[in-house]
């Protein structure tokens, strides 16, 4: 095949105050094999604040593949949607500022979309710290980690390429979005879970490559860590309000296991539930151990120790998020929250 006969590709790429990330991310783009002059790279800023839009411009100006484009929503989504409006190539490609590409990755997906039947492909992401800090390192790991993330195949990897209920990215013919409409713009977080569970509902299929990798840098702090997952808990209900169901069991456990907690306090003179919340707190903690204990010998005792705060925070704070979520969603049917600036585009 020519590089003529290759598809026209539209990235899509929402960024915002990414200027520490932003330069690698383009520049491993721009490193891909597959013909540039069969891509468009649409970088829709959140108005940031930092020097994103200054580094995106530079590279605008060296690059006529790369087109800046201003969301003042600040919101994922409407980058997204405004990319996709925008974007006038046969695939559209959804990429993260805070990830780095091999050259490998865009043909790759490409040639999987075109191969298979599947409606989007995507590959694993590689969790790595967002500096040299123990702490950093011990989120990295947690993340990837299955006590941290349960079956998330996307991120702890898998052998051989899968059927799945999400990719991080995507990667999708552009008639899709004409089929299953475009990206929830209510979803500050989690709209990629909701357009992934209403494309499968449509009749749609999501492939993962495990040979397909992209290399992630994740938060570097635990307050950090927290806000992120809060986030993601707290708009799961709506999620699942949308599209009436859950994705996986897998995302009902942190609000479980933090309720089943919170009955054991409330509940105390109940002897079952006192003893069922005691069995449950037990169970986390020797879990819990025993992933430390097993890190020590790969990661050192620093690390290991840090894990020990990385594993709860990641739970706790998914777990309170989907409580007040449910609450806030479920029950009381409020609004989703929309604060721009306390929630960064990326993942």
């Amino acid at each position: 095949m020519t590089a003529n006969d290759r598809p026209t590709i539209s990235i899509v790429l929402p960024c915002r105050n990414e200027e520490r990330y932003i330069g690698a991310c383009l520049e491993s783009i721009l490193a891909t094999t597959y013909p540039l002059d069969r891509i468009e790279l649409l970088v829709v800023d959140g108005m940031s604040e930092d020097r994103t839009r200054e580094i995106v411009a530079e590279y605008a100006t060296r690059r006529s593949t790369i087109r800046l484009l201003d969301n003042r929503r600040c919101i994922t989504p409407a980058a997204l949607n405004m990319g996709i409006r925008a974007a006038t190539g046969e695939v559209i490609m959804r990429m993260d500022a805070h990830v780095v590409y091999p050259p490998q990755y865009i043909p790759r997906l490409i040639d999987a979309l075109q191969t298979s039947d599947a409606d989007n492909v995507g590959g694993v992401i590689l969790t790595l710290p967002a500096d040299p800090s123990t702490m950093a390192r011990a989120i990295a790991i947690g993340l990837s980690h299955p006590f941290g993330v349960g079956n998330a195949y996307f991120r702890i990897g898998v052998g051989a390429p899968r059927w799945v209920d999400s990719v991080p990215f995507g990667c999708f013919r552009r008639e899709l979005f004409d089929r299953v409409g475009l990206f929830d713009e209510d979803l500050i977080r989690n709209q990629d879970d909701e357009f992934n569970l209403r494309l499968i509902k449509y009749g749609g299929r999501i492939l993962l490559l495990p040979d397909v990798i992209s290399y992630y840098f994740a938060r570097r702090s635990l307050p950090d860590l927290a806000r992120m997952y809060y986030q993601y808990g707290y708009y799961k209900p709506l999620v699942a309000r949308k599209v009436d169901g859950v994705m996986t069991w897998r995302q009902l456990v942190p609000g479980l296991f933090v309720l089943t907690l919170i009955g054991t306090i409330v509940f105390a003179p109940v002897l079952l539930v006192r003893r069922v919340g005691l069995a449950t707190a037990a169970a986390y903690v020797v879990t819990l151990l025993a992933c430390v204990v097993g890190a020590v010998r790969r990661h050192g005792w620093r690390c290991a120790l840090a894990l020990a705060a990385v594993f709860p925070t990641i739970h706790f704070s998914y777990g309170f998020g989907s409580l007040r979520g449910a609450f806030d969603h479920l029950v009381q049917r409020r609004a989703a929250r929309r604060d721009p600036t306390v929630v960064p585009l990326s993942r």
